[in-house]
Parts: structure tokens; sequence; C-alpha cells
């Protein structure tokens, strides 16, 4: 009877070491002299030094048995390489339809107290992307959508643009994670650090927690989440350092 391939999950480790190597287009990962390769066989071409060390330490990091989970950055340097690039328009596309429907851009129409919170977290972060991207964005009460002026639709994109494959990964994960792309753009052009996005993004969750207490479960996910935000904001710093 043949025997089934290990999954990617399952996969030994079957090297001895990883480093990290400069190359003709960019740094490499390599296994015992041999280059890393991403799920799609592309070589795992990345950007800066320090990015290729950190890919290598998670590399090296691993024991018995290879586990993707415990390596995001290489996770983050793969979605670049295999789908950003290829799909570039796409992910875009993606990132801007947050824009369009952005956290910030939502609020309670009560009570009185959850509505104060998110003006004072949140009007500051809309004030500056109108300022710096030419974003003016609507602000609604309640959860029916509204669409945004055209104007501000093509600043975000336009923005977008002008980041490489890695830098769109990282923003896109941020993205995702906090419902809000306005909040990326904060943390990519050092409005708000990372925590601090994190925390405004998280307003209303706070405000539950406040009233209510906090479920045991949805506190697990958000550490989980936590750490997936943390890892991207790294990835992006990285990708960028010389």
């Amino acid at each position: 009877m043949n025997q089934q391939k290990p999954s990617p999950k399952e996969a030994g480790r079957f090297y001895d070491t990883a480093w990290a190597e400069a190359g003709e287009a960019g740094w490499h990962v390599m296994l015992d002299g041999r280059p890393v390769h991403t799920p799609q066989r592309a070589r795992l071409t990345l950007p800066t030094a320090p990015l290729a060390e950190a890919v290598a330490a998670e590399w090296e990091a691993q024991e018995a048995e290879i586990k993707p989970t415990a390596m995001p950055l290489t996770r983050l340097a793969n979605s670049a390489i295999d789908r950003a690039a290829p799909r570039r328009d796409e992910v875009i596309e993606g990132l801007v339809a947050y824009g369009e429907t952005d956290l910030l851009c939502y609020r309670a129409e009560w009570p009185e107290k959850l509505t104060i919170l998110q003006a004072e977290a949140w009007d500051p972060i809309l004030d500056w992307a109108r300022e710096l991207l030419g974003a003016d964005l609507r602000v609604v009460a309640g959860v029916m959508h509204t669409a945004q002026p055209s104007h501000s639709i093509a600043a975000m994109d336009e923005a977008l643009r002008t980041h490489d494959d890695f830098a769109l990964t990282a923003m896109n994960q941020m993205t995702t994670l906090t419902a809000s792309l306005v909040l990326t753009f904060a943390i990519v052009y050092e409005r708000l650090s990372v925590e601090e996005a994190w925390r405004v993004a998280h307003v209303d969750e706070d405000w539950q927690i406040a009233q209510w207490g906090e479920d045991a479960a949805a506190r697990q996910r958000r550490e989980a989440q936590w750490a997936d935000m943390a890892a991207a904001a790294r990835f992006l710093r990285l990708s960028r350092q010389s």
C-alpha cells in the first residue's frame, strides 16, 4: 500500500541550518545551501537583508516538525510573491473596498458614551487621512451603507499603488484584521503605532467588555488576531529596512 504524503503541517525538519544570503535580485533564505521556494515554486526572494534574516530565523527555530503557524513572516513573504505580485490590481481593489466601508465611518447611534468614545478616537484619524491623502470620508450613524466620494476612493487607490508587493501584503493583513484601511494608512505613514491603531480599532469591543465583561473565547481570538497584526507590522518594517 502506498503511504500518503504528509501535509505541510506534518513535514519534519529536513535541513540542518538556515541562513540569509544575498543574490542578484534580492535576498534568499538558504537551507543547507539550497534556496527556499514558495508554495507556487517561486524562489523566496526578499527585498532587504533584515527581512531575509528574520525569515531565516523562523526556519532555524523549527524543531523536529516544521510548523507553518510558527512562521508568520514566511507566510507573508509567500503571499507577497505568490498572490500580491501576480494579482496586484485585485489586492488593491480589495483594500479599496475596505476603505469604502471603513470601520471609522460607521458610528453607533447610542448609547451616548460610546458615540463620544468613537468620535474621540476616530475623528482625528479621519481628519488626518483627509489632509494627508485627500480622502474625505463620510461618517454615518448606523450600519446602512453609504457611498463614499469618488475622489476619496481614487485618492486611496492612488496611495496604495505607491507601495510594493511586500508592503501591500502587510497592509492587506492589517486592514482585514481591523476592518479599516484608514488605520492601516495611519500605521504605514507613522501617524499611529501598531499598538495605538489596534486600540483604536477596538473601541466598540472594549466598551462592550467594560459593560458586560470579557468572554474567554473572545479573548483568545483577539490575542491570536493581535499576533497576526503585530507580525504584519513587523513584516512591513523589515521589508523597508536596508
